[in-house]
């Protein structure tokens, strides 16, 4: 797979041990290095549920049970959910009423996930396969950190 510009971004917030800092810097990363993007960020699985972590955007729903939308979605199935109208799903949690589409995209460590990117859009199937697969390389690559710097959810 082709290692895109704002890939390299992301492996290099990724050296910083504080997951906090990279995980900020890479939220940055993704908000500003592509258009029609109105969130992007990081839930955590924590205590049963998701709670939001850094992200750039609107405030964000928080925390999101695991049996709901299309985060819950995510976690539920630990797979990518790429949602090209969110008016189409029953369940969708709206923090911005704006957003029309959406992709989360499963942090996976030693097989669980510890954590998701979620992205919003208030354009319609804003989220194509080159797109997933840019993510899917972030989040392999943000796990990798997880091991390396010993990162865990306090």
């Amino acid at each position: 797979m082709k290692n895109t510009v704002i890939n390299q971004q992301i492996q290099g917030f990724l050296s910083d041990p504080d997951m906090i800092a990279s995980l900020a810097n890479i939220s940055s990363v993704i908000y500003y290095g592509y258009s029609d993007l109105n969130w992007a960020g990081f839930y955590f699985v924590k205590g049963g549920q998701l709670i939001v972590g850094p992200f750039q955007g609107k405030p964000a729903c928080t925390p999101i049970p695991f049996t709901k939308g299309v985060c819950g979605r995510c976690y539920r199935e630990k797979a990518v959910q790429r949602i090209d109208d969110v008016l189409a799903v029953k369940d969708h949690i709206a923090c911005d009423s704006a957003s029309r589409s959406e992709l989360c995209v499963p942090v996976i460590v030693n097989g669980e996930m510890v954590m998701e990117i979620d992205l919003d859009s208030p354009v319609a199937s804003r989220f194509d396969d080159d797109f997933e697969k840019e993510m899917l390389k972030a989040a392999d690559d943000i796990a990798s950190a997880y091991l390396q710097h010993n990162w865990h959810m306090d």
